[in-house]
């Protein structure tokens, strides 16, 4: 590595549809932030990013507007998604050169215009030379798997807009599974059954909120009943209601039980060598929605097979990203390989 490449800071980068993070050499994750933009609808200038946009969420007047610019692990908005990739870089780089090497990850079922869309957004946004590297892939590299070795290994990575599924051998995805339905479609549900049981709109905040504190794909040794506040559809005024933590499990029945089916059929698809891997070792959870309470219990009662759950899961990605930085050149086999136009 010459002068100028100790002075640039290469970033790694898990760019997703619920949160950012920003991994740094010799500094590990610098940034872990909402992927949310508040911008001006008059000029499309960017008025809050991350935490801060994430504050004005349903709070906002009629000239700002808060969106999330990646959907279901893509790109949704082109222009605000390079605008929040360029102030995230930005507020990083504080006084540094620009990264001339960015490795970014993406879900595996990414089609070759959603590539160039990412590998565009990174290069407007300061980087000389964008990799790009499947997020379940990444996610095994995280959690520490040898994804060189020719035994198989499943990773489950479960973030806010998908759901990686993969097996891994030999540096290689033998075969994937990437369902567009994940963290944000439990909100969904959750927003659908106040909804519909208890007449009451509840924001998306609110949803995301009572998932992590009361969510489970299984029976809690103690049901929790909670206060939920929201605006009676019926009288159009604020109003309170209690739930259950078994209510709230039977909202997320529908997006848990998809995810469980996309589990299985990709166990259907394992050769019968990787399969008797993944006996041995098991699945490994990783992304946010490895947190639900009792997931892991859920795919284990249904596939008779050992699950664990990552250590530091939101993180099991960027770090896995950061480690292919480090080491490109030994980890080139892993990336994805993109068709020039």
């Amino acid at each position: 590595m010459g002068f100028f490449g100790l002075l640039s800071n290469d970033l790694a980068i898990d760019l997703g549809t619920a949160n950012t993070l920003i991994w740094m050499r010799s500094k590990g994750v610098v940034l872990r932030e909402p992927s949310i933009v508040a911008f001006d609808k008059n000029t499309k200038r960017i008025v809050a990013i991350g935490h801060e946009a994430r504050e004005m969420l349903g709070r906002t007047h009629r000239d700002i507007q808060v969106i999330r610019p990646m959907r279901d692990g893509v790109i949704a908005d082109f222009e605000i998604a390079e605008g929040m990739l360029r102030a995230f870089i930005k507020k990083v780089h504080a006084g540094m050169l620009p990264s001339r090497r960015i490795v970014i990850s993406v879900p595996s079922g990414i089609t070759e215009v959603e590539k160039r869309a990412v590998r565009d957004a990174s290069e407007h946004a300061g980087a000389k030379e964008v990799h790009l590297i499947a997020e379940p892939m990444a996610a095994a590299i995280g959690i520490g798997l040898d994804v060189d070795a020719p035994v198989g290994n499943m990773v489950i990575d479960i973030g806010g807009g998908t759901t990686e599924i993969a097996v891994i051998a030999l540096s290689g995805i033998v075969n994937e599974e990437s369902i567009r339905i994940a963290g944000d479609e439990m909100n969904n549900a959750i927003i659908q059954f106040f909804k519909k049981n208890h007449n009451i709109l509840i924001g998306e905040r609110t949803a995301e909120a009572i998932k992590c504190e009361v969510g489970s794909a299984m029976p809690l040794k103690e049901e929790i009943t909670i206060q939920v506040k929201g605006r009676d559809l019926v009288a159009g005024i604020p109003k309170t209601t209690e739930v259950s933590s078994a209510e709230i499990r039977d909202a997320l029945n529908e997006p848990v039980g998809a995810i469980v089916d996309a589990v299985k059929i990709s166990l259907e698809r394992t050769p019968p060598e990787l399969s008797a891997d993944i006996l041995d070792r098991g699945i490994m959870l990783s992304g946010g929605g490895a947190l639900l309470k009792g997931l892991d219990e859920r795919i284990r009662m249904e596939t008779n097979l050992p699950v664990h759950v990552a250590e530091d899961p939101l993180t099991a990605v960027v770090r896995g990203v950061g480690k292919v930085l480090d080491k490109i050149n030994e980890f080139s086999k892993v990336l994805i390989k993109s068709r020039r136009y």
